[in-house]
């Protein structure tokens, strides 16, 4: 009796494996249905890349830890309505970025209503004060250069900082950006352009390398 081709024997095997969008297919059906188990791997598989790109636009590890959770407790409460449009990675970056900007804007806010207030006298001290948590590489560089640069990234406008901190921070393609902010990859382009261009406008050549 003649014996099996050696690729009728494998592809049995090979089709066994899942692929990775069956595995998250997988998860997601898992998250979905309620499982605490699903759940658990959702976070341990994501909450560093969650954490780091918080990290990145708040600057703050005490408030990036507290934003991070608010991003799964959201994804817990909303993944009944996960359609799978975008990957999953991507729909947790874009929760990730949406919630930091909301947070640093309702500090900005917070912080601009106590100076006024201080100002016309309402109080005899300021109400908040702005988060002084070095970044974790500014500490670990200790350098003015890089405290120089966080500044001046922290200071781009929203949609520059996240594209930047998506490529350079998470390392992220232009599609993977695009996807997560919703738009083109020539959009991408163009916010990087405009984000590098700025922040070389205001730092010395040597500092920046990107």
């Amino acid at each position: 009796m003649c014996s099996l081709p050696v690729s009728v024997v494998s592809e049995p095997q090979a089709a066994a494996r899942p692929t990775l969008a069956t595995a998250e297919a997988e998860l997601v059906a898992q998250l979905q249905q309620g499982s605490e188990a699903a759940f658990r791997t959702l976070v341990e598989r994501y909450q560093n890349r969650v954490y780091r790109t918080v990290l990145a636009l708040l600057r703050s590890a005490e408030e990036a830890e507290d934003v991070a959770q608010e991003v799964f407790v959201e994804v817990y409460q909303t993944i009944g309505r996960f359609r799978g449009d975008a990957a999953l990675s991507t729909w947790l970056y874009r929760l990730a970025t949406s919630r930091a900007l909301k947070h640093r804007r309702r500090a900005r806010a917070k912080k601009r209503f106590a100076y006024f207030t201080s100002l016309l006298g309402f109080d005899n001290h300021v109400l908040h004060h702005p988060p002084d948590h070095a970044h974790p590489q500014a500490q670990l560089e200790g350098t003015q250069q890089l405290r120089l640069l966080l500044d001046h990234i922290a200071r781009l406008p929203d949609q520059q900082q996240v594209a930047f901190t998506l490529r350079h921070e998470q390392e992220l393609s232009y599609e993977e950006i695009a996807a997560v902010l919703q738009t083109t990859v020539p959009a991408v382009e163009s916010l990087l352009f405009r984000a590098r261009q700025t922040l070389r406008k205001h730092l010395q050549p040597s500092l920046l390398h990107v």
